[in-house]
């Protein structure tokens, strides 16, 4: 009975702060005061825009699959147990290279976290 309580939980919390774009969800995981953590999972051959924050950083830390990551024009691949730090005022992006979906926790830090201190910048491709 407990995993069927677990479950309903789980779906409500999730449908309550999971966005869904093109490309994957977020999932709120916490919001507290100068810190909030995302579950991001990105499908394959997708990525997320290239974007830059005046207020805050993000950590990024790869759970699943592998993450391609071009952080001030430097790529490199990582992999499950593997994170890389983005710091403020800095021009990021991630891609899913591979054939599952990637699992990532983000971790953003600053005096403020709104969406509008999300500056993108058109695709690359």
């Amino acid at each position: 009975m407990s995993n069927n309580i677990k479950s309903n939980t789980q779906e409500i919390i999730e449908s309550e702060y999971t966005r869904t774009p093109p490309w994957g969800t977020v999932t709120l995981l916490e919001d507290g005061k100068n810190y909030r953590i995302h579950k991001i999972i990105l499908k394959p051959e997708h990525h997320i825009s290239t974007q830059l924050h005046y207020h805050r950083s993000e950590h990024w830390i790869v759970v699943a699959g592998t993450a391609k990551v071009i952080i001030d024009g430097e790529e490199r691949l990582l992999l499950p147990k593997q994170s890389t730090y983005v710091p403020m005022n800095t021009r990021h992006r991630v891609e899913n290279p591979g054939v599952v979906p990637l699992v990532m926790i983000e971790v953003q830090n600053g005096e403020y976290l709104g969406d509008d201190d999300i500056i993108r910048f058109p695709d690359e491709e």
